[in-house]
């Protein structure tokens, strides 16, 4: 177990709050993701409806951005490690390359073109997410790391129902049509590159471990980047984490469902709007709940939710049915969104956290293409409900090998 002196901030007085660095990578995520949830609802509409694919288009797109987003987190995570902890260059620049891209969505003018940006946009979140999730385990102490993780969940859902609801607003009252509504997208975009080039300071970030004073030692070199040397426990879980990813088809066909079963835009955007509220408010208290209870049954009620969410899903047949369900998914998957990523900080050596945070998004990422994939392609090719059973399925088989495989022992912290 690896002994660290206290964090400046881990004071008697100050055991409870969240760290600076934490609150404004929060308010980061949350200025970013209103610029996102302006567009990201809009992608099956403009899908649908001006450039004529289908959900085969659709999961194609999302599979292979989530994909590339995923395999370059393990280098950006891992980069970070060998820069001795210098994170907020990467993060940064991720955050740029999106909200450069994302915008353009609006001048898009085949399906291709919107997979392309699509893409470069999912390969900022892949430069930045390693390390900015590296940045909150460097800041925060052992024992409030899930409550860090599901305070920059609930921001960063806060974010996306104030730009989902920010774009049905403008889609009903202004009179603009889809496209300027995603251009105006990059306004909130550029808030939240500012305020992480200026509310951050590099120095604060660097770990005790990496703390070096006259007398210090180098930092001895990282291990070769080699799945065979992560722990058992950590390999076990990212397997069925996998397995589980085959179920997480993207959300934006919640959305496709709602279109095809005749629900206008804008109440599809405030359904949008209403699973991330539903998230907001259950992540940051999942997150402690993670805390003082243990990461595993926090994750395996959640995912055994998702299973019985995307199984009523397959069975809706009206918008009223729609929203219930949608709100139930919502509620239950914002308790687990601290939990996962807690889970990674509490196996993860203080020198490896990018890299630790990177295996966990690569794991994710490949079956980001497979599973959008086999999603669209049972929805075109059969139905919608076909769909939503298999992928209700895969979540179910996930939530049994959790429980049975790679059960995660009450949460001890030691780094």
């Amino acid at each position: 177990m690896d002994k660290q002196k206290p964090f400046p901030e881990h004071t008697a007085a100050a055991q409870k709050k969240l760290p600076r660095t934490v609150v404004v990578l929060g308010l980061v995520s949350f200025f970013n993701d209103f610029a996102s949830d302006i567009v990201v609802p809009l992608i099956p509409i403009l899908l649908a409806s001006v450039l004529a694919a289908g959900p085969v288009a659709l999961g194609l797109i999302e599979g292979i951005a989530d994909a590339l987003a995923s395999l370059l987190k393990l280098w950006s995570g891992r980069h970070s490690d060998i820069m001795g902890g210098r994170r907020k260059k990467l993060t940064l620049m991720g955050y740029i390359l999106s909200n450069i891209a994302r915008p353009l969505l609006g001048l898009a003018v085949s399906w291709p073109v919107v997979l392309l940006l699509r893409s470069i946009d999912r390969v900022g979140k892949g430069i930045r997410s390693a390390p900015r999730d590296a940045l909150v385990v460097d800041a925060t102490p052992s024992h409030m790391r899930g409550y860090a993780f599901g305070f920059h969940r609930a921001l960063d859902n806060g974010g996306a129902v104030a730009g989902s609801l920010a774009a049905a607003a403008i889609l009903a009252w202004s009179g603009l049509d889809l496209i300027e509504v995603i251009l105006w997208s990059a306004v909130p975009g550029f808030a939240a590159v500012l305020l992480l080039s200026m509310g951050i300071k590099e120095e604060n970030q660097r770990t005790i471990a990496h703390e070096k004073d006259a007398t210090s030692k180098a930092m001895p070199p990282l291990p070769p980047l080699r799945w065979s040397l992560l722990s058992r426990p950590i390999r076990r879980y990212l397997l069925v984490l996998t397995l589980f990813t085959f179920a997480r088809a993207s959300e934006t066909f919640i959305l496709l469902l709602g279109y095809q079963l005749g629900v206008g835009v804008v109440e599809l955007l405030l359904i949008w709007s209403a699973i991330n509220l539903a998230k907001t408010m259950t992540s940051t208290a999942g997150g402690q709940l993670t805390d003082r209870y243990g990461r595993g049954s926090l994750i395996l009620i959640s995912w055994v939710a998702f299973a019985v969410s995307f199984l009523l899903f397959g069975l809706v047949t009206s918008g009223n049915e729609l929203w219930l369900v949608s709100i139930f998914y919502g509620l239950f998957i914002g308790m687990n969104e601290g939990a996962e990523r807690a889970l990674i900080s509490d196996y993860a050596p203080p020198l490896e956290r990018g890299t630790a945070f990177g295996w966990y998004y690569l794991a994710v990422g490949l079956a980001a293409i497979p599973a959008g994939v086999l999603f669209g392609s049972l929805w075109q090719l059969h139905s919608a409900s076909l769909a939503f059973f298999v992928a209700g399925g895969f979540a179910a088989l996930a939530a049994i090998l959790l429980r049975l495989y790679a059960w995660p022992a009450k949460n001890t912290p030691s780094h």
